[in-house]
């Protein structure tokens, strides 16, 4: 019965905004336990995570975002609809810059993640700048935000407290989507 109850208040926030292409934003956090650093070591690196498909595979469209916290590491979720498997790229950068305009994007924390995408973004897609999740008292994630879509490409950055460890997994399902799971390590 605890784990229902765990699983159940894990669940903080749901926003859905409907119609076609929706844009689905969602916040779920688990309560982390205590953790060690030990405990939570990890060799994740943070150097670039890229997978690349072909050009002509634009057809994915970005649906919806949500965040979590785990024991060792703060979890952002991609949602990625559209049947084809779009490529990525995950990378420390100095700024985050928006599509288009090339205007920085002010993100708090002493790192930031750049996420770009080889899909467009659903059409209730946030402009540049626009917060996508919140993950206030998180310990890894500062902020989350959209960095535009255009032409095949969706960029999100990523507010992060130090440039810290973190992993990719683009995973398959439910039916047709996908899921790019970035996980940024708390130590």
């Amino acid at each position: 019965m605890k784990t229902i109850t765990r699983i159940v208040s894990a669940v903080t926030a749901s926003v859905a905004i409907s119609g076609a292409g929706a844009l689905v934003v969602t916040q779920a956090q688990a309560a982390p336990g205590p953790a060690s650093a030990a405990a939570c070591a990890t060799h994740w690196g943070i150097g670039a995570k890229v997978v690349s498909r072909a050009e002509n595979e634009h057809t994915a469209r970005v649906t919806g975002a949500r965040a979590g916290q785990h024991a060792c590491f703060d979890r952002l979720v991609i949602d990625i609809g559209g049947g084809r498997t779009p490529g990525y790229r995950v990378q420390y950068v100095h700024r985050v810059h928006a599509q288009g305009s090339g205007k920085v994007i002010s993100l708090p924390g002493h790192a930031a993640l750049a996420i770009t995408l080889t899909a467009n973004a659903s059409a209730t897609f946030p402009g540049p700048g626009h917060s996508l999740v919140s993950v206030a008292g998180f310990s890894a994630l500062r902020k989350v935000v959209s960095a535009g879509s255009f032409e095949g490409y969706t960029e999100i950055g990523a507010g992060v407290r130090a440039k810290l460890p973190f992993r990719v997994a683009l995973l398959a399902g439910p039916g047709t989507h996908h899921r790019l799971v970035i996980d940024v390590a708390r130590h």
